[in-house]
């Protein structure tokens, strides 16, 4: 069983900027893929990045430029920089990874970390 932790949100003012960090409880992000989400109160849950396990990344086009996601393997963490946040970007963040073992592919997700942008 994976488990994957969220730490790094908090309460940011607009134009600042965070890194959240998501450790797993294994070797799983070196040839998985993995992504965040993020879900504001009343909306659904949004995709905010992923990388694969080529380490290929993809965003939304409306974050482009200002999430980046990155990866640690020796540390089973991967990472979210958000920069220049927007009082828009306030949501819970959660990380998800989709881990293969045989022929099964299995989705696990994080408890999630808030994120507050607000002066």
């Amino acid at each position: 069983q994976v488990q994957l932790v969220e730490s790094g949100g908090g309460l940011v003012q607009p134009g600042g900027s965070l890194r959240l960090s998501c450790a797993a409880s294994g070797s799983i992000f070196s040839n998985n893929y993995a992504s965040w989400y993020r879900q504001a109160p009343g909306k659904q849950r949004e995709f905010i990045a992923s990388i694969t396990a080529g380490g290929t990344t993809n965003y939304p086009s409306s974050l482009k430029g200002r999430f980046t996601i990155s990866r640690d393997n020796a540390k089973n963490t991967v990472y979210l920089q958000m920069n220049s946040l927007k009082p828009e970007d306030t949501a819970v963040y959660y990380c998800h990874a989709v881990v293969k073992t045989g022929v099964n592919l299995d989705d696990y997700w994080g408890l999630g970390t808030q994120v507050t942008v607000s002066s």
